[in-house]
């Protein structure tokens, strides 16, 4: 039987001293979090107080407090509508594959990138895999629109050559969703591969050397004792995505929406804009945000729970 410890109240009290000490050793590096403090509050804690507008007939002049309270009103009508649930069934649909195909990348990049010998070339793809995310979406569908264009782009001037017919990717509604995918993961692999490289930094050398004395390939390696190793990351990694199956990303749909694949593009995201935005809808538009982001945070509550359940990992 395992006796447990129980701390005196003098213990406690200098755990605490030393606590204090501490925090004030360290009160320079506490200043430093203020400002990412002061964003999320100011971003995304207070204007949580906007989500009474889903609940009213919300009309500008009279704000908030003064517009009429109508209940689930919006909420009847989101379900109602047609056009809501082909727009929640393209969120799913490309989320889901982003997640299916863009998931496994990063983690295979990173595989990748610890097997090259050579430090200069390493170096190279690193910075080459990271570039795409430190530009917009502005900027990286820009690029898209361009390699695309069925008159000058890159990819049809080879198809013409090749005595194809050019296609337009972007109005296709058989295309359009591959490209999402496709661009989505071009911009995010090289970042998110950092994470598991830093994993992979971090197991022990002597595991790969007792491997060598073994005979055991460099296949092998990998699946017996890197992807073992790094999967308490990979298992983090899973639930914290698991919010993203009805989170899309706003600005690359945006900039490579068109009215032509409006039936396979049209997603949350861009419907929330159009309707709050474009229509001044701002009640239903809000019942629309709401919906996403219970259903998100139902994803990860779960993601977590099954984590716990069936391994040793979880957020808490």
């Amino acid at each position: 039987m395992q006796r447990k410890s129980i701390a005196l109240p003098g213990t406690l009290e200098r755990r605490s001293s030393r606590t204090l000490r501490s925090y004030i050793k360290h009160r320079y590096y506490f200043f430093m979090l203020l400002p990412v403090l002061a964003y999320f509050v100011i971003f995304h804690y207070v204007p949580i107080y906007g989500v009474l507008m889903a609940f009213q007939d919300f009309r500008i002049f009279k704000g908030i407090s003064g517009s009429e309270f109508v209940g689930l009103k919006h909420f009847r009508e989101l379900f109602d509508g047609i056009y809501f649930m082909q727009v929640l069934k393209n969120t799913l649909i490309i989320n889901a594959y982003k997640i299916l195909f863009g998931f496994p990348a990063p983690i295979l990049l990173a595989l990748l990138i610890n097997e090259v010998m050579r430090p200069r070339f390493k170096k190279f793809v690193q910075t080459i895999s990271y570039l795409p995310h430190f530009l917009s979406w502005i900027v990286l569908s820009g690029i898209v629109i361009e390699i695309l264009s069925p008159s000058r782009g890159a990819l049809n001037v080879l198809l013409m050559e090749l005595g194809f017919q050019p296609v337009y990717f972007l109005a296709s509604t058989d295309w359009f969703r591959t490209i999402l995918v496709s661009t989505d993961i071009w911009k995010g692999v090289g970042f998110s591969a950092i994470i598991y490289l830093a994993a992979i930094a971090g197991i022990s050398p002597e595991l790969y050397e007792a491997a060598e004395v073994d005979g055991i390939s460099r296949l092998k390696k990998v699946w017996y004792i890197t992807l073992p190793s790094i999967a308490p990351v990979i298992v983090i990694m899973v639930i914290l995505n698991s919010g993203s199956i009805i989170n899309d990303d706003f600005d690359q749909i945006f900039n490579l929406l068109n009215t032509n694949v409006f039936s396979v593009g049209d997603v949350i995201s861009t419907y929330t804009y159009t309707e709050g935005i474009a229509k001044m809808n701002y009640s239903y538009a809000a019942a629309v945000g709401l919906f996403k982001n219970v259903i998100a945070l139902i994803m990860v509550l779960t993601a977590n729970t099954i984590a716990r359940r069936f391994s040793d990992q979880a957020i808490f």
